[in-house]
């Protein structure tokens, strides 16, 4: 859309309004009624690349589909798991993509080709891998009733390294650890991990209510603190990574500053780390299945547990602001457009994609400078040489004066964007038979396609007949043909 009709207030906005359109994930859907939601086309998760310029989606079968967010079409197809995905992570230059599955796999793919890159097999399933901000060639990786793993693949062979998941007791809280706080701390598990924003060290989150802050290259624990008394089931970070968001089983999601670990070191318990927001239905008492950050991180956003709101909260007063209505489904992951008030959701049910946006009426006015918006039909007075025809010798002189000047099609103006300048652009892909359009479209020839007619596609419904026509129609010329012949020999015996 022309920026130029769009009204500048709206593009201040800094939130999603209304739901805005789908994506329609269930293509391949099975033909039987009593199983409506077991097609391959059911997505479980979502995420957007750094640039907000492909929307990956990972389906119940283990299908890998990336959108096209402009147009909704799709870019790529990976298949390599057999279950369900659970997580998606980017590298930083859009090229890589980890897919985590309970299949107890993570592979690594190439979205150049889409090719996979390396492929790592673990004991257990994998709740969620998350991929190192700057080497794609590294991952972390939590993992169900076992202890996360860093992962390295630089070599064929992965290098799998152990990540502790019990608490460092800091020296106000005893340097004497007994058998039964020992015992107790034996019983942790972790459940989510991620990168910092450096990637220097890992923040991990456990069953009961512990966030770790763990070094990279040593593994070892530097920091400890008891962010809540349930388990804590996902962690996000900002962009900058100054902050972070968790999801806990306490039915809260708190937004916690993250200070500068640059200079921790190993013993340091000086360490300070405080929640800044509580945000909660103290009403409803919800619970919630999945939050985010916007893309500026001054809103949290997350979906309901049974509801199909998405609740968005900001920051800075720590106030509701928004309620998304939704589908009449409950919502599982959501995800926030990395640079625009854009929201996309996946439902639990359909598994199908929902979009939430601005809603941006057009002005029409910034067309021409004597353009005016009316409200109501006016009466409008005709010029006098309004609507004279000009002679032809004039319109051809006009058009030879147009041709004369030089137009520069080369010439490419810069982009503002956040994003660096070498990043990966990745190959679409224009294999129709892939595509998922809600317009049925057919290849006619390299590079050609075209609608398909309202009738094609439906020989199935008078198939029948038109076998029997054709068998008819044979039946008889070979009569006819027979006939004549026999006439022939007739003539001649005579």
């Amino acid at each position: 859309m022309n920026l130029s009709l769009i009204d500048p207030f709206i593009l201040a906005q800094d939130y999603p309004e209304a739901l805005t359109g789908k994506i329609r994930t269930n293509h391949f859907q099975t033909l039987n009624a009593d199983l409506p939601n077991q097609g391959s086309g059911h997505a479980t998760c979502i995420r957007f690349n750094r640039k907000g310029d492909f929307l990956a989606s990972g389906r119940v079968d283990g299908t890998i589909v990336i959108f096209d967010v402009e147009t909704n079409g799709i870019a790529r197809k990976l298949r390599g798991h057999t279950r369900q995905i659970q997580a998606l992570s980017w590298s930083r230059d859009g090229r890589f993509l980890l897919s985590s599955s309970q299949d107890w796999k993570c592979i690594l793919w190439d979205l150049r080709d889409g090719a996979r890159l390396r492929t790592v097999r673990f004991e257990a399933p994998v709740y969620i891998a998350e991929l190192h901000p700057t080497n794609h060639l590294l991952f972390v990786a939590s993992l169900f009733e076992d202890q996360p793993r860093l992962v390295d693949i630089c070599g064929l062979t992965p290098v799998k390294r152990h990540l502790p998941s019990a608490p460092r007791r800091s020296r106000v809280d005893g340097i004497d650890q007994n058998e039964k706080q020992a015992a107790q701390d034996a019983k942790h598990s972790t459940c989510v991990t991620i990168f910092t924003a450096d990637g220097h060290h890992i923040i991990t989150g456990t069953n009961r209510g512990w966030l770790n802050i763990i070094d990279t290259e040593s593994c070892e624990i530097v920091h400890s603190i008891k962010l809540c008394s349930g388990f804590i089931i996902f962690l996000r970070l900002t962009a900058s990574g100054r902050d972070m968001v968790s999801n806990a089983s306490d039915r809260v999601i708190r937004t916690v500053p993250i200070p500068d670990l640059s200079r921790v070191q190993a013993q340091n318990d000086s360490l300070k780390i405080e929640v800044e927001h509580k945000f909660q239905d103290v009403v409803n008492r919800l619970s919630w299945n999945h939050v985010t950050f916007s893309s500026t991180g001054e809103y949290v956003a997350a979906s309901t547990y049974m509801n199909h709101d998405i609740y968005v909260w900001e920051r800075s007063h720590g106030s509701l602001v928004k309620i998304l209505e939704g589908p009449k489904e409950e919502l599982g992951i959501v995800e926030w457009h990395p640079h625009r008030p854009f929201v996309a959701a996946c439902g639990l049910e359909t598994g199908r994609i929902y979009l939430w946006s601005i809603i941006t009426p057009q002005r029409w006015s910034a067309l021409a400078p004597d353009f005016a918006e009316v409200e109501e039909n006016v009466e409008y007075i005709e010029r006098e040489d309004e609507f004279d025809i000009h002679p032809i010798e004039e319109i051809h002189k006009r058009r030879l004066d147009l041709e004369d000047e030089a137009v520069d099609v080369l010439t490419m103006d810069p982009i503002k964007s956040e994003v660096e300048e070498d990043s990966f652009s990745m190959p679409v892909l224009l294999d129709i038979g892939d595509s998922e359009s809600e317009d049925e479209i057919v290849a006619v020839g390299p590079g050609t396609m075209r609608r398909k007619s309202p009738g094609e596609g439906r020989e199935w419904m008078n198939g029948a007949e038109s076998e029997e026509s054709g068998e008819d129609r044979l039946a008889t010329k070979k009569s006819t043909a027979n006939g004549t012949l026999k006439s022939q020999s007739k003539t001649r015996k005579r």
